[in-house]
């Protein structure tokens, strides 16, 4: 209504009343930019760092860590450079992904030995198994959050040069399976990291809320860069932020070299954003990455640079309402 009145003033020729109104709407304007800049000054950054993946090996990247040790070094060099969350999936020791529940034991004990209070997340993440294989270990391990995967997909790693597929695979996310995994981080007290590979996957939580089976504090992540899902870009990630429910925590999973870029877009944005070996081998300098450590230094000091500050584990345990559980 606002420009349809501003329209037949200027037929009118009323100069001075459109003057006026322009005035306003640029101040209004400049105040909320200014109040949206100054509450994402305050608010800190969740860093997260996915320590290995599943799809990779050390034949792309020779310091992906495979063994519990490993990850459990690994973890400390991220918390140490300022990570709070380390997402992590469990591998034999020859790299192949493991789903099996002593190994998940195993790489809980080694982290917890050198990073007591980090907020440890696990996958449930799998082509091929079953919802009760994909979540067996959560009981018995009991992570302060693990990964949700919010719909089915095409999954796939394609060469552009070869002009082949590497693998690829349908990822079963229906919502059955999405009701077995969530029941059962409710019933372990589990804080669900509700990874979004597309828009759809976004709204396919509202269902699940109608049903009482997503927490207050469960997180969004928006995936991004997967063939399947929706290509990495900033005008694709404006559009999934506007998708999360006003208030929710959320955080952008940039897949690649791209994975620098829409971190940066996140912290204008007020959000939160994941590095690691998972994601990206390569630092924004263009070097691979050496450890997992690299990967959240150079997140701290991107943050930084874009005003934001990084949260403390004991911040993000606050802001996420994750108390430490007793051991």
């Amino acid at each position: 209504m606002l420009f349809l009145d501003v329209s037949i003033t200027i037929r009118n020729g009323n100069r001075d009343l459109v003057s006026w109104f322009l005035t306003l709407a640029a101040k209004r304007s400049n105040k909320t930019i200014e109040q949206q800049n100054k509450n994402m000054s305050h608010k800190k950054l969740i860093l997260s760092a996915a320590l290995t993946g599943a799809a990779t090996n050390r034949s792309h990247c020779p310091h992906i860590p495979y063994t519990p040790v490993e990850l459990g070094e690994e973890a400390k060099r991220a918390v140490d450079a300022g990570a709070s969350i380390v997402h992590i999936h469990a591998r034999e020791d020859d790299g192949m992904p493991s789903w099996r529940t002593e190994v998940f034991e195993q790489i809980t004990e080694e982290v917890r030995k050198r990073c007591p209070d980090v907020i440890i997340n696990f996958s449930t993440g799998a082509i091929g198994l079953s919802a009760e294989e994909r979540i067996k270990h959560l009981p018995a391990t009991k992570p302060d959050m693990a990964a949700f995967n919010m719909g089915s997909m095409n999954y796939a790693i394609f060469s552009k040069k070869q002009k082949q597929f590497y693998w690829n695979g349908v990822f079963e996310n229906s919502f059955d399976t999405m009701i077995k995994v969530v029941s059962s981080m409710n019933e372990n007290g589990i804080c669900p990291e509700m990874e979004c590979f597309d828009t759809g996957h976004i709204h396919n939580v509202e269902p699940l809320r109608e049903m009482g089976l997503i927490p207050d504090n469960a997180c969004y992540s928006l995936v991004m860069g997967v063939l399947g899902g929706i290509p990495a870009s900033t005008e694709n990630l404006i559009h999934q932020i506007k998708q999360v429910p006003e208030g929710a925590f959320w955080q952008v999973i940039a897949i690649s070299r791209k994975q620098w870029q829409l971190a940066a877009v996140a912290c204008t944005m007020g959000g939160n954003f994941r590095v690691g070996l998972e994601d990206n081998f390569y630092l924004p300098n263009g070097e691979m990455a050496k450890s997992n450590g690299e990967c959240a230094e150079w997140g701290v000091k991107l943050a930084r640079m874009m005003g934001r500050e990084v949260a403390t584990i004991a911040e993000t345990r606050e802001m996420l309402n994750l108390p430490l559980r007793n051991s």
